[in-house]
């Protein structure tokens, strides 16, 4: 929704009176003063061969659309063990939604969709999760209890996913300060949304089922950036054991985030740890703007408990048809419903996102709860060139609104009417309390937009169909002998070697250092130079081209190993690389003449520099020795390049045009 800018309202600079701080401006002191909390729920892909409760192939994805079935489920809430529904769930059924699967018979089977009970829980999942674990410094159990803990979304078709917790207790060092984690568990995945409008959510179940670890953190980190350290040192920590999915969605976060005197909220499904600083940085200022709604309303109602909205069907005649969303809403033959909010004037309008004010809440939840596809809704501090606001005074002597009311209008069928009324006033009440706990979804642009209510712990119970699993102090004994070398260390090891800050994401997300020590220890060149051509060159040709089917890092081990042996200059590698990763199966002698190499011996190389001196001083007038030395380079480069050190050559010349 539009924000309003009117002169003469109190509530003109909305962004100004929450002292909203642009991202990336914000210091340290700002988010102390916030109370910033934040906490992680990091989710990786175990790269097993099976999926973790069936023996389905894991990792086969469907295309295209292709699908051998079709099922479709009505999700219904279930009591806890102690007799109480889950809060989400129940959300969940009010939304009526008809959850359809999309099934290939490769990737699924009948347990998947609870028509058998599950199979013993793969030990290879149990293996790389009890050895990620323990590099989490994680107290490993001495017995996995499988729960169920339900999802009403539709995600997972039995209503439940199967979890266990691995290890508890945990902690991993950042740079300045160390995290604690709470708990490690291993569970399955959940199915892959497709579509979602209106009562109709669609899923494949490709994904469902596979292993999957949830490492969660306390709610040490203090800054948005703290955060995004934490998720990158998680991720760099399962990926460092070489047995965890890469490439889009085989890593998921969940962000947990809280200020002084806010809620804990949950921002699902942040695809890229590099969205992390913006998305909490945004939330804390959220909270804070609604914070400030909360006071002001609190000045304004003195007893929110008898805080009611009033609704009434308007016929399309009293409003212009020149709002387009309007005129399809009648064309469709919905109806057009106004609502009386009493005393929130100025706070629809009021900013709690970049883009976003407290009416998107509404239209966010009335999406969601009632299934009223946006744009579902306009109101009366709305200012737009094709809005309705001049209509709105009709609206206000119908409604009976008095002065400092706003209204809103809708559009609905008859079943949904009741329910986005409904929902309008819940949230709206719960502007009372300041922050609701709630799960929000992340966009790219760094702002959430409403996903569910908050689950509870009532949402928890145990799996009937699964035994208790000992695990047995051998398998800790030797998940323990394999550990790969720490996250921390490997960081030491770089900075030791004085490789470049700059390689260190690259190197550490892709595994890479078991790599680099080998070509090190095995083919003698030197730590910086193989680790700068994968973190800067090998990065860079990743950046530009995709790499062919075959290409492994074993492929760049076998490159140094070959230089080696035909005792090639280091240099020629960067030459080589690009077309070793574009074509992996091309023999290393065929690259050279790719490439156009030529063997030249030292002195012959050295033999151009006298008449390469005569040819620039004659293009030349004014002499200027740097600009010669990297003349005479340019020439004398691809000649070169292996067949010595360029940094020998460069010294060379260098010497000769100092000398005269």
């Amino acid at each position: 929704m539009s924000e309003q800018f009117d002169p003469g309202n109190n509530y003109l600079d909305t962004r100004s009176r929450v002292g909203y701080i642009d991202f990336g401006k914000a210091k340290p002191s700002d988010y102390e003063e916030l109370g910033f909390k934040c906490g992680l729920e990091i989710h990786q892909q175990l790269k097993t061969e099976k999926k973790l409760f069936c023996r389905c192939p894991a990792g086969i994805y469907q295309k295209n659309g292709e699908y051998d079935a079709e099922l479709i489920r009505h999700m219904r809430p279930t009591l806890s063990e102690l007799g109480e529904y889950d809060g989400t769930a129940l959300m969940e059924f009010k939304t009526k939604k008809n959850i359809i699967y999309h099934i290939q018979n490769v990737t699924a089977c009948t347990y998947d969709i609870d028509d058998t009970p599950p199979f013993a829980v793969d030990r290879e999942a149990l293996d790389i999760a009890v050895e990620i674990a323990l590099l989490s410094k994680l107290n490993i159990v001495g017995e996995l209890h499988i729960t169920r803990k339900q999802y009403l979304d539709g995600s997972i078709p039995t209503g439940f996913q199967r979890t266990a917790i691995i290890g508890i207790e945990g902690e991993i060092p950042l740079e300045n300060k160390k995290v604690r984690l709470i708990q490690l568990s291993l569970e399955e995945d959940s199915c892959r949304e497709v579509s979602d409008v209106g009562h109709y959510r669609t899923y494949t179940t490709d994904r469902l089922g596979m292993p999957l670890i949830e490492t969660v953190t306390y709610p040490d980190m203090t800054t948005p950036f703290e955060a995004a350290e934490a998720g990158h040192y998680l991720r760099f920590l399962a990926r460092s054991t070489g047995k965890v999915r890469i490439g889009s969605g085989a890593a998921r976060q969940d962000v947990n985030v809280s200020i002084s005197g806010g809620q804990r909220v949950e921002i699902k499904g942040v695809s890229h740890i590099s969205w992390i600083p913006r998305l909490t940085h945004n939330e804390a200022f959220r909270q804070k703007a609604l914070l400030e709604i909360k006071d002001e309303l609190s000045q304004r109602v003195k007893k929110p408990d008898g805080w009611k909205v009033s609704h009434r069907i308007i016929d399309y005649d009293l409003l212009s048809s020149r709002y387009q969303p309007i005129s399809e809403a009648k064309t469709r033959g919905l109806r057009l419903v106004a609502v009386n909010l009493p005393r929130f004037e100025g706070l629809l309008s009021f900013f709690l996102q970049p883009g976003k004010t407290f009416a998107d809440e509404l239209s966010g939840r009335l999406k969601v709860v009632a299934c009223l596809e946006q744009p579902n809704m306009i109101h009366s501090e709305q200012v737009s060139p094709d809005s309705v606001a001049d209509e709105f005074a009709k609206l206000r002597r119908l409604l009976d609104a008095s002065p400092g009311d706003v209204q809103v209008i809708f559009w609905s069928n008859d079943e949904d009417l009741p329910t986005a009324v409904e929902t309008i006033e819940e949230r709206c009440q719960l502007a009372f309390k300041g922050v609701p706990n709630e799960t929000r979804k992340s966009l790219p642009d760094g702002t959430t937009i409403f996903e569910r209510v908050l689950p509870g712990p009532d949402r928890m119970y145990p799996d009937t169909d699964s035994a208790p699993i000992p695990v047995e102090e051998d398998l800790i004994e030797k998940n323990r002998q394999l550990l790969p070398t720490e996250v921390h260390d490997q960081l030491k090891q770089l900075k030791s070697w004085k490789v470049p800050n700059d390689t260190y994401h690259y190197i550490l997300r892709n595994n890479l250092m078991p790599a680099i020590r080998r070509i090190v220890d095995e083919c003698g060149f030197e730590p910086k130079f193989v680790a700068t051509t994968f973190g800067h060159t090998l990065k860079n040709i990743s950046g530009k081209m995709l790499p062919a089917d075959g290409f492994t890092y074993n492929k760049v081990y076998g490159l140094f190993k070959w230089v080696r042996e035909n005792d090639l200059e280091k240099e020629i590698i960067g030459e080589m690389l690009p077309v070793v990763y574009e074509h992996p199966n091309i023999l290393f002698d065929s690259v050279l003449t790719s490439i156009s190499y030529t063997k030249n011996s030292r002195e012959k190389i050295l033999s151009y520099i006298p008449m390469l001196r005569e040819k620039f001083v004659r293009r030349k007038a004014t002499p200027d020795s740097a600009a010669e030395t990297r003349w005479i380079m340019g020439y004398l480069r691809k000649w070169a390049v292996g067949n010595m050190p360029l940094k020998e050559l460069r010294s060379i010349v260098e010497k000769e045009v100092a000398d005269g």
